[in-house]
């Protein structure tokens, strides 16, 4: 394999990690909820991850962004993660998945 195909293999098992971490106030992932506005693949096995959550005074944060940190970091090849926490733009209803439309039945 070379390194592009390599790259994208691993983002690919970065969205599949972040599916596995969900909002406990919300039973869709953070991904599918559009909570995760970039990953930033580096060299060095090293990964940004930049994600906001559905409000600024979320009580459950520090969860959600010690699962994000977590199950990336499990990632084969990834060795570090940073989450970087942003409200800008903030996130909206509009940012759900075709998936998470549909489970929170809202199509």
């Amino acid at each position: 394999m070379n390194k592009e195909t390599d790259k994208t293999n691993i983002e690919a098992n970065i969205v599949k990690a972040l599916k596995n971490v969900y909002d406990p106030e919300i039973p869709v992932n953070v991904y599918d909820l559009g909570l995760i506005y970039e990953i930033d693949l580096k060299d060095k096995h090293e990964v940004d991850i930049t994600m906001t959550l559905t409000a600024p005074n979320c009580p459950m944060a520090d969860i959600v962004l010690n699962d994000v940190e977590t199950y990336v970091k499990d990632v084969k090849g990834i060795e570090k993660v940073n989450v970087i926490l942003t409200f800008d733009p903030p996130w909206d209803k509009d940012m759900l998945s075709d998936e998470a439309r549909l489970e929170l039945g809202m199509m």
